[in-house]
């Protein structure tokens, strides 16, 4: 199955930043490229409101024009790049937790219509990240572009989370054909630092010979912190879903969710894939 990469397209700045990033992934991994747009607002705007009016609202208009213009740009600027458009009835977090069953890829921008530049990930990029059912790329505009050629960078702590991570981030940097850095924050009292370490490399390595693979131990009291100020560096920062402790059905686990809040670069926060339905 020929898994597309989805994103979230709603017309603001930055949605359109997420599609141009999806745009670029697409055609690394060689995979359609879908534009997807949720039309009901979650708290049920756009929901008939007089009770006699049964069936949901119609895609649109405006909404699709922005979708196509979108993917002709899109199309015009990544020759070979398969794109379609899609509005689908329902919230957009949601639309694109449902749609990421069958997706390679969702990418989400850090807010959509009516975010502020000082507010952290909105509440649909927040809803993704935490329940997709594939991997999840986040990105914002940023002041400074990311430099091309940085490493990718993973948190490490032991966790069945923190090994899908690891696998994830590994494809990420074979595919950018970048250095692996595998970063672990050694705590006060922790002891099993070198250990966590040596565990992540030797998996690394030993599913993609050839990458390069190196190791960073890294002295804090908050892990979030240290991880933030190392991905100033990065072109991409790899996190788990979850960390030590945590349970299936919870939210992103404290240090992922700093990490997509306040990242100097895209996160991905990765999930193993769903079963497509």
């Amino acid at each position: 199955m020929n898994r597309p990469v989805v994103v979230g397209v709603d017309g603001s700045p930055s949605s359109l930043v997420a599609a141009e990033h999806a745009a670029r992934t697409a055609v690394q991994r060689s995979t359609p490229l879908h534009l997807v747009h949720g039309y009901l607002h979650p708290s049920g705007y756009g929901v008939p409101f007089n009770p006699y009016e049964l069936g949901i609202p119609k895609p649109n208009d405006e909404a699709q024009s922005m979708l196509e213009r979108a993917a002709a740009d899109l199309a015009d600027r990544w020759p070979g790049l398969t794109v379609q458009v899609r509005q689908v009835a329902g919230g957009p977090g949601a639309t694109l937790v449902e749609e990421s069953r069958r997706a390679e890829l969702v990418v989400v921008g850090s807010r959509g219509h009516g975010g502020f530049a000082g507010l952290l990930l909105g509440s649909v990029g927040s809803q993704v990240a935490a329940h997709a059912h594939c991997p999840v790329l986040v990105v914002r505009p940023t002041e400074a572009p990311v430099a091309p050629g940085g490493p990718a960078l993973v948190a490490v702590d032991g966790s069945e989370s923190a090994e899908v991570a690891v696998g994830q981030a590994a494809d990420e940097a074979t595919r950018q054909q970048t250095e692996l850095v595998l970063v672990h924050v050694h705590t006060p009292g922790a002891t099993d630092a070198a250990e966590v370490l040596d565990t992540a490399v030797a998996a690394a390595r030993g599913s993609h010979p050839g990458l390069a693979v190196t190791a960073r131990q890294l002295r804090a009291e908050k892990p979030d912190q240290a991880l933030i100020e190392a991905s100033r560096d990065a072109a991409l920062m790899v996190v788990g879903s979850r960390g030590r402790g945590g349970f299936t059905g919870m939210l992103l686990g404290s240090v992922s969710q700093s990490l997509v809040q306040h990242a100097h670069c895209p996160v991905l926060v990765a999930h193993p894939y769903g079963r497509a339905r």
